[in-house]
């Protein structure tokens, strides 16, 4: 049974997915925003909800290792797991406006949670923790980044990469699109916590430990939306909806998720490992550093692959340990 509704929570995954993009594409098309803005905020802000979900009920439940540990995870999952798929399948291509706003603002929200998360080792603390203001701190950030994107929607402009194919959806109304993107980011969360719960219960049926389910299945599971969502963008063409899924649900886990959870209740970390911020650091920054290898520009395939194998690698180690 455990394994039947893994199937059907991977299946409405790939339906809700599929309409997912679709439908936010003919939005774009209608409101003459670039399909990257939409992957950035609507799409990427939806596929976020499990971690939403997650680290909220964890700050409440004062799990604060499990709030911050799975926005870490999935931050780490989406660069160097999904985005490796995505530029397998379809080279992603960067635009210039990627390079001087939206990666770099990756980077720095990442360098940023380091800091707000290591108060014993910059301050001399006696405990870790996102304390009130600084989840303020980040709500008000988040907050700000969503308006800059917006306004700044508006003059972006779309290159061949961007055109998509006609759809469905190109010939109804926007009246009609907006409810069945509703509906179909419903049913793709809603897949990927039956996959997610099902998957759970299938490691610890064969004996696997917490501690690698959360390393494992917490961190891809929750990421699985934004997973499907890139790898049928990809095949669609849509490499800059991709990317914009990529980079805005990392940038809104950790400023809009942390900052709901931290703002509930703060959170207080017992154990924290400086590692996993390096490897999201140096991720973020491998972003960046690559669209000015190989072909100018572009996350290309052998790049992608390198992606894909780091993911492995530091899954290994954190198994290993």
């Amino acid at each position: 049974m455990t394994l039947v509704l893994m199937f059907l929570g991977l299946t409405l995954l790939l339906i809700g997915a599929n309409y997912l993009v679709d439908s936010s594409v003919a939005i774009a098309k209608r409101a003459k925003i670039s399909n990257f803005i939409i992957g950035l905020t609507i799409v990427g802000m939806g596929t976020s909800a499990p971690e939403l979900y997650i680290s909220t009920m964890s700050s409440i439940k004062g799990l604060g290792d499990m709030a911050v540990g799975n926005v870490l995870g999935s931050n780490i999952c989406n660069i160097l797991l999904i985005l490796g798929i995505t530029a397998l399948i379809s080279p992603v291509v960067i635009e210039r406006a990627n390079l001087r706003r939206d990666i770099p603002l990756g980077i720095i929200v990442s360098i940023l949670l380091f800091f707000i998360c290591s108060d014993s080792l910059i301050f001399g603390a006696d405990y870790n923790s996102i304390s009130l203001i600084e989840a303020v701190i980040l709500l008000v950030g988040f907050i700000s980044f969503l308006i800059y994107t917006f306004v700044k929607g508006k003059q972006a402009t779309e290159t061949e990469e961007d055109v998509a194919a006609p759809s469905f959806f190109d010939r109804l109304p926007i009246i009609a699109i907006i409810p069945l993107t509703l509906l179909s980011l419903a049913v793709l969360l809603f897949g990927g916590n039956v996959f997610l719960d099902s998957a759970v219960e299938f490691a610890k049926s064969i004996g696997m430990s917490d501690s690698v389910i959360a390393i494992t299945i917490v961190a891809v599971g929750t990421s699985l939306p934004e997973l499907i969502t890139c790898i049928i963008a990809a095949r669609k063409g849509n490499s800059q909806l991709a990317l914009g899924n990529v980079l805005g649900s990392n940038i809104f886990n950790i400023l809009l998720i942390l900052g709901v959870a931290g703002t509930i209740s703060p959170i207080t970390l017992s154990n924290i490992n400086y590692i996993d911020f390096s490897v999201l650091i140096v991720a973020s920054i491998l972003t960046f550093i690559f669209a000015f290898t190989l072909r100018r520009r572009v996350i290309d395939r052998a790049e992608g692959l390198l992606f894909v194998v780091a993911y492995i690698a530091y899954t290994a180690y954190l198994l290993m340990h």
